[in-house]
């Protein structure tokens, strides 16, 4: 019965704190919001399956955890440039229709992985893209020379 309550009280703090740290869906996490989620999960099983035998440790922890999380939000809010050292910048891979090899490698990415993004907006070859760039969440952007940009939807011209 311990562990049912134990269970439950850290299951009510975990909702509590994420209701307070944000708001992201799996599919906007950052790698660092990820990485602190998955941290957050073993401490609670520590906490619940009595290997701690301390709630208030595993509440303690993810606290912590909480409070380092909003106090990096707050200095991205007040201070843009640090923005770039805790999220990371955008990096254009693909110029006029020639990828940058060395970026790409930089990046750790290949020429595949990039192909695929871009089949994935109905982009052929690397001719038809203007402009590709690596976002900091992972995604990469591409803009075309047939439009503004393959992200857009396309609306017909009503007359």
């Amino acid at each position: 019965m311990e562990i049912v309550i134990r269970a439950a009280v850290l299951f009510l703090f975990l909702w509590v704190i994420t209701r307070i740290v944000g708001r992201s869906t799996v599919g906007e996490l950052s790698t660092f919001q990820l990485i602190l989620y998955i941290a957050m999960g073993d401490l609670i099983q520590q906490g619940v399956t009595q290997q701690d035998y301390s709630v208030t440790a595993a509440v303690l922890a993810i606290g912590v955890f909480a409070l380092l999380t909003m106090g990096l939000t707050w200095i991205n809010s007040r201070f843009p440039r640090m923005r770039g050292v805790t999220h990371g910048v955008p990096v254009i891979v693909v110029r006029d229709g020639v990828p940058d090899l060395h970026r790409l490698r930089t990046e750790r990415m290949s020429l595949d992985d990039l192909m695929s993004s871009a089949r994935q907006k109905g982009i052929r070859r690397f001719d038809e893209i203007e402009l590709a760039v690596l976002e900091t969440n992972g995604r990469v952007s591409f803009f075309t020379r047939a439009d503004g940009g393959a992200d857009e939807p396309a609306h017909p011209d009503i007359i």
